[in-house]
């Protein structure tokens, strides 16, 4: 095998499917960010450290960082691009971020988002412990984590509503 040795790969995004030949080394964050343009996911430490580059990989939280393109053939991932409806309605737990200030420069905001919409799909109705463990492994200095927990907790208790309707 060279180093330039590439492999055809088709993935769905966002409810798009993308067919590219790609390098066999190149990492899931920069297929994201440099073939696909969707610069959403962020890339901090490059070590599955900080959760900055945190997508849904048919549907569960995973490192883009860690991944290699090449693994997502025939998969599925979502991006934070892909949370807000086709229309551009964002999603409850975008708008709750929004309204408690759950975002202060928004670099660890992707990651958190996405890992939050797992949390939220598997419990429906987390607490205060459940969303800390959720989110404890996605860094971020600027929050001090209060606001994305009530931010969290706020959308959670919309998502019922609307669901009980």
């Amino acid at each position: 095998m060279t180093g330039d040795e590439t492999k055809p790969v088709s993935v769905t995004v966002n409810g798009k499917t993308y067919s590219r030949s790609i390098p066999v080394r190149m990492l899931l964050s920069d297929f994201l960010r440099h073939e696909l343009r969707l610069t959403g996911t962020h890339v901090g430490c490059e070590h599955g450290v900080c959760g900055a580059c945190t997508i849904l990989f048919n549907g569960r939280s995973a490192r883009s960082c860690l991944m290699l393109a090449v693994q997502v053939d025939e998969q599925e991932i979502v991006t934070i691009e892909g949370l807000a409806a086709a229309d551009g309605t964002m999603h409850p737990l975008q708008e709750a971020f929004s309204a408690h200030h759950g975002l202060q420069c928004g670099f660890c905001t992707p990651g958190m988002l996405t890992t939050l919409i797992e949390l939220l799909g598997d419990t429906p109705d987390p607490s205060e412990e459940e969303i800390r463990l959720a989110i404890s492994g996605n860094l971020c200095r600027c929050t001090g984590y209060a606001s994305i927990v009530e931010a969290t907790l706020d959308a959670a208790k919309k998502m019922r509503e609307t669901a009980a309707d």
